[in-house]
Protein backbone atom coordinates (compact mmCIF):
# COMPACT_ATOMS: atom_id res chain seq x y z
CA UNK A 1 0.00 0.00 0.00
CA UNK A 2 1.67 3.54 -0.89
CA UNK A 3 -0.50 5.58 1.06
CA UNK A 4 -1.19 5.02 5.21
CA UNK A 5 -4.23 5.97 6.69
CA UNK A 6 -2.24 8.79 8.81
CA UNK A 7 -0.68 10.31 5.53
CA UNK A 8 -4.29 10.00 3.19
CA UNK A 9 -5.12 12.12 6.79
CA UNK A 10 -2.55 14.62 6.25
CA UNK A 11 -2.82 15.29 2.86
CA UNK A 12 -6.38 15.84 2.83
CA UNK A 13 -6.72 17.89 5.91
CA UNK A 14 -3.64 19.47 7.40
CA UNK A 15 -1.28 20.36 4.13
CA UNK A 16 -3.57 22.88 2.55
CA UNK A 17 -6.49 23.60 0.09
CA UNK A 18 -4.82 24.44 -3.18
CA UNK A 19 -4.29 21.18 -5.08
CA UNK A 20 -3.05 21.55 -8.91
CA UNK A 21 -4.63 18.90 -10.65
CA UNK A 22 -1.82 17.98 -13.55
CA UNK A 23 -4.62 16.60 -16.58
CA UNK A 24 -7.32 18.29 -15.77
CA UNK A 25 -9.32 19.39 -18.73
CA UNK A 26 -12.98 20.32 -19.74
CA UNK A 27 -13.43 16.59 -20.55
CA UNK A 28 -15.95 15.82 -19.02
CA UNK A 29 -15.68 11.92 -19.47
CA UNK A 30 -12.47 11.88 -17.94
CA UNK A 31 -11.96 10.86 -14.33
CA UNK A 32 -9.71 13.92 -13.55
CA UNK A 33 -12.66 16.42 -14.14
CA UNK A 34 -14.79 14.35 -11.72
CA UNK A 35 -12.37 14.04 -8.86
CA UNK A 36 -11.78 17.91 -9.31
CA UNK A 37 -15.47 18.51 -8.80
CA UNK A 38 -15.73 16.37 -5.88
CA UNK A 39 -12.42 18.02 -4.40
CA UNK A 40 -14.04 21.27 -4.93
CA UNK A 41 -17.27 20.58 -3.22
CA UNK A 42 -14.87 19.90 -0.44
CA UNK A 43 -13.57 23.08 0.17
CA UNK A 44 -10.64 22.24 -2.25
CA UNK A 45 -9.15 25.26 -4.74
CA UNK A 46 -8.32 22.78 -7.87
CA UNK A 47 -5.69 24.28 -10.24
CA UNK A 48 -6.01 22.65 -13.82
CA UNK A 49 -2.77 21.22 -15.08
CA UNK A 50 -2.63 20.51 -18.69
CA UNK A 51 -1.01 21.50 -22.17
CA UNK A 52 -3.79 23.22 -23.31
CA UNK A 53 -3.98 25.46 -20.13
CA UNK A 54 -7.89 25.46 -20.28
CA UNK A 55 -9.99 27.38 -17.38
CA UNK A 56 -11.51 24.34 -15.85
CA UNK A 57 -14.74 24.69 -13.33
CA UNK A 58 -13.86 28.58 -12.81
CA UNK A 59 -10.08 28.20 -12.20
CA UNK A 60 -7.52 29.54 -14.57
CA UNK A 61 -5.39 26.37 -16.11
CA UNK A 62 -1.16 26.35 -16.67
CA UNK A 63 0.58 24.71 -18.93
CA UNK A 64 3.00 23.16 -16.43
CA UNK A 65 3.47 23.46 -12.40
CA UNK A 66 6.57 25.79 -12.66
CA UNK A 67 4.00 28.10 -14.63
CA UNK A 68 1.62 27.96 -11.63
CA UNK A 69 2.53 31.69 -10.13
CA UNK A 70 1.29 30.74 -6.49
CA UNK A 71 2.22 27.98 -3.95
CA UNK A 72 0.54 24.98 -4.34
CA UNK A 73 0.09 22.37 -1.33
CA UNK A 74 -0.72 19.01 -2.68
CA UNK A 75 0.38 18.04 -6.78
CA UNK A 76 -2.47 14.82 -7.68
CA UNK A 77 -1.58 13.61 -10.76
CA UNK A 78 -3.59 11.65 -13.45
CA UNK A 79 -0.85 11.07 -16.11
CA UNK A 80 -0.03 7.44 -16.87
CA UNK A 81 2.51 5.79 -15.00
CA UNK A 82 5.58 6.54 -17.06
CA UNK A 83 4.98 10.16 -16.99
CA UNK A 84 4.32 10.25 -13.20
CA UNK A 85 7.86 10.25 -12.11
CA UNK A 86 8.64 13.59 -13.75
CA UNK A 87 5.79 14.90 -12.63
CA UNK A 88 6.38 14.33 -8.95
CA UNK A 89 10.19 15.74 -9.07
CA UNK A 90 8.54 19.08 -10.51
CA UNK A 91 6.62 18.66 -7.64
CA UNK A 92 9.70 18.73 -5.65
CA UNK A 93 10.83 21.73 -7.50
CA UNK A 94 8.07 24.04 -6.58
CA UNK A 95 8.02 22.99 -3.30
CA UNK A 96 4.68 21.38 -3.64
CA UNK A 97 3.85 19.83 0.33
CA UNK A 98 2.63 16.38 -1.39
CA UNK A 99 2.30 14.14 -4.54
CA UNK A 100 -1.11 11.59 -4.90
CA UNK A 101 -0.51 9.52 -7.72
CA UNK A 102 -4.23 8.38 -8.87
CA UNK A 103 -5.63 5.26 -9.02
CA UNK A 104 -3.22 2.50 -11.66
CA UNK A 105 -0.56 5.46 -11.50
CA UNK A 106 2.15 3.80 -9.88
CA UNK A 107 6.02 4.81 -9.75
CA UNK A 108 7.86 2.84 -7.10
CA UNK A 109 11.18 4.95 -7.70
CA UNK A 110 9.24 7.99 -7.74
CA UNK A 111 7.64 7.36 -4.68
CA UNK A 112 10.50 7.03 -2.31
CA UNK A 113 12.38 10.19 -4.42
CA UNK A 114 9.25 12.13 -3.42
CA UNK A 115 9.23 10.79 0.22
CA UNK A 116 13.08 11.03 0.74
CA UNK A 117 12.71 14.91 -0.23
CA UNK A 118 10.24 15.67 2.50
CA UNK A 119 6.54 15.61 0.51
CA UNK A 120 3.84 13.37 1.87
CA UNK A 121 3.28 10.96 -0.83
CA UNK A 122 0.40 9.02 -1.88
CA UNK A 123 -0.26 6.66 -4.59
CA UNK A 124 -2.66 4.33 -6.60
CA UNK A 125 -5.65 5.47 -4.55
CA UNK A 126 -8.25 8.29 -5.16
CA UNK A 127 -8.49 11.52 -3.13
CA UNK A 128 -12.62 11.75 -4.00
CA UNK A 129 -13.12 7.81 -2.30
CA UNK A 130 -11.02 8.81 0.40
CA UNK A 131 -12.28 12.28 1.46
CA UNK A 132 -16.08 11.59 2.23
CA UNK A 133 -15.11 8.87 4.47
CA UNK A 134 -13.05 11.27 6.62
Amino acid sequence: MYGDPATIRKILTELGDTWAVVGLSNNRDRAAYGVARVLQQFGKRVIPVHPKAETVQGEPGYASLDAIPFKVDVVDVFVNSELAGPVADQAVAVGADAVWFQLGVVDEAAYERTRKAGLSMVMDRCPAIEIPAL
